[in-house]
């Protein structure tokens, strides 16, 4: 089962993606993680990586793009996998649809998760309070918001135009159950 979760930050993608991955057995490919585990690695791409992540500049989407691409074939993902932070940008999200046409990767579903940012803020808030994050401030939080709103909700909404039969809004104001028993609904009715 291959899926992509989009939705701000704050609105529980990454709690959601955690949960669905182990029950159904597949990767979990944040663009977060992936990113800090290829720091690991002692190749080229990894060492460009060091280089831009320790000067604070963001990630060019063609790099992002062949580490994305490597991990969507790998063994681990052939299972499935839910992606979770990629694509952010409409360059991204061409990459990842002549790729994955290319490879004859098909999406099984697209969840899109909506939230009131007023919701998101607070969320924020109480998740830096309890683990003290330095990148949960409420000038960062409103960077990201906005970032959100230009680059990756013209993204989410391709995808919901383009992939209308699969993709899926859901209220991510609920509680995590309540979001975790919608989208197994989801994927029920969706397996027939």
């Amino acid at each position: 089962m291959k899926i992509i979760f989009f939705g701000p930050p704050g609105s529980g993608k990454g709690t959601q993606a955690k949960i669905l991955c182990q029950k159904l057995n597949i990767a979990h490919l944040s663009t977060g993680d992936i990113l800090r585990e290829k720091l690991n690695d002692n190749d080229e791409l990894s060492l460009q990586l060091k280089k831009i992540m320790s000067s604070g500049n963001l990630v060019s989407d063609n790099i992002l793009n062949q580490i994305i691409s490597s991990k969507l074939i790998s063994d681990s993902s052939m299972k499935g996998f839910v992606l979770d932070g990629y694509p952010r940008t409409l360059t991204q999200s061409e990459f990842l649809l002549s790729f994955s046409k290319t490879k004859k990767i098909s999406f099984d579903f697209i969840f899109g998760f909506e939230i009131n940012f007023n919701i998101v803020k607070e969320r924020i808030v109480l998740r830096s309070e309890k683990e003290q994050r330095s990148d949960d401030s409420i000038d960062v939080i409103e960077t990201r918001l906005s970032k959100y709103l230009d680059e990756t909700l013209p993204v989410s909404d391709f995808f919901a135009d383009k992939f209308s039969q699969n993709y899926f809004k859901i209220d991510a104001s609920k509680k995590v159950s309540e979001i975790e028993n919608n989208i197994m609904k989801i994927i029920e009715n969706g397996k027939n």
